[in-house]
């Protein structure tokens, strides 16, 4: 299969789907997931050390609800204490060819993740971005993470080799909007599957903590978009991608950030809800329904875009790429694409409850005209019962979200667990 180009020209506004109000979103899904496509990033000269990427992008997986554990003095995860707002707390987690005694790093905060300590408004300048960094290492970001000994050849003479990581990192490890375009999936969680996220992903750093294995980042087989797809899989939204594969089978298909965020988008808008049927043959959606009570299409899963940082002296931002690894003169990709952010159900809140209030009318609908037509037994048996109370109850809660915002400013719908 051919990588294809065809979409690089689709560039992301200073903001799209402006219809998110995150404070509102917060309120209602305190716990999320957001899979991060990054574009390309290419530094100006003489602004520190020289960096350019590939076409390809980068990935990164924001969790709200998520803290770094600061005494650990490694890459660790912590859930939010109980009690205290899930929201007001996250991480995003970055997989980078450069680390050798882990797999991934985590930023906290999603204002520094994103626009480090950038101030509103403010222009990003050497000043700026200088403050960055001081913070990500009073932060810790990479405190206890060894990089491979090849990357400091290229080391400016007089730059200590943590000033050397640290600059090397911001804008694919922190602060990614100071060079490059985002496109996020987002995607709503408990605080049940966030834990599930958090154990797996400090599950995957421990043996290159204890150093029983020398990480080696893999564009086939072990890159930034197998980390983040495999932690939404341990929350039940889609089958896991296997890492490890023989080369000549793994080229055939891999995950590349772009290509995630589309089939993200889709996995969490467009499975056919209405037809219970179709669900049960879904496997992942079975089990997700019989043991977590839910279903990867559900409301909540909004697509947002943002450009790189514009009023900016570091990075050259103009015509940033990202591709898609599909076919670049039929492959389905790019109309998808084009589709996520031309129908407000996919980036609008609203419209996106509005929507599914309206399929689970038609599968209550669907449900009283077809029940009892097939004789079921067993597994099946058990799945259509809880299909029948998820989907009664979800009907409820997305009329009741609906009802409480449309009433007066100043009064807040509920949070969903």
């Amino acid at each position: 299969m051919r990588i294809g180009r065809s979409a690089r020209t689709i560039r992301a506004p200073a903001r799209s789907g402006a219809a998110v109000d995150d404070a509102l979103y917060e309120r209602l899904y305190p716990y999320y997931a957001e899979l991060c496509a990054l574009s390309e990033i290419r530094k100006k000269p003489g602004f520190g050390v020289q960096f350019r990427s590939g076409m390809g992008g980068h990935s990164l997986l924001y969790l709200s609800g998520v803290r770094l554990d600061r005494t650990a003095g490694y890459p660790t995860l912590r859930l939010c204490e109980p009690g205290t707002a899930p929201a007001c707390h996250g991480v995003a987690i970055s997989v980078n060819s450069h680390y050798k005694n882990a797999n991934w790093v985590a930023a906290e905060g999603r204002q520094f993740a994103f626009c480090g300590a950038l101030e509103p408004g403010e222009r990003l300048d050497v000043a700026a971005y200088a403050r960055t960094q001081e913070r990500a290492k009073a932060m810790g970001v990479l405190d206890g993470v060894e990089f491979h000994d090849h990357l400091f050849r290229d080391k400016p003479r007089g730059m200590s080799h943590r000033d050397y990581m640290y600059e090397i990192s911001v804008a694919t490890d922190y602060a990614v909007r100071f060079g490059r375009d985002t496109y996020r999936a987002r995607v709503p969680l408990d605080r049940a599957r966030m834990s599930a996220i958090v154990d797996f992903l400090n599950a995957l750093n421990a043996p290159y903590r204890d150093g029983a294995k020398v990480f080696r980042w893999r564009i086939l087989n072990n890159n930034c978009s197998h980390v983040a797809h495999n932690a939404l899989a341990i929350a039940g939204i889609w089958a896991p991608w296997p890492t490890g594969q023989f080369f000549a089978v793994a080229a055939f298909k891999f995950p590349v950030p772009k290509n995630e965020f589309v089939d993200l988008m889709l996995r969490t808008n467009d499975l056919p809800i209405q037809d219970a049927q179709a669900l049960y043959e879904d496997r992942v959606a079975r089990r997700a329904l019989l043991e977590a009570d839910t279903l990867p299409t559900a409301p909540g899963g909004l697509a947002i875009a943002e450009a790189a940082i514009q009023d900016n002296d570091i990075y050259d931002i103009e015509g940033l790429r990202l591709i898609f690894y599909d076919n670049p003169f039929w492959g389905p990709y790019r109309p998808r694409f084009t589709r996520i952010f031309g129908e407000p159900q996919y980036f609008d809140l609203r419209a996106n409850l509005r929507r599914f209030a309206a399929l689970y009318d038609a599968a209550q609908e669907r449900r009283r005209a077809t029940r009892g037509i097939a004789m079921r037994s067993g597994e099946r048996e058990r799945f259509y019962a809880h299909y029948d109370r998820y989907i009664a109850r979800e009907a409820t809660r997305v009329g009741n979200l609906l009802a409480n915002l449309t009433q007066p400013a100043g009064i807040h719908a509920a949070a969903v667990s």
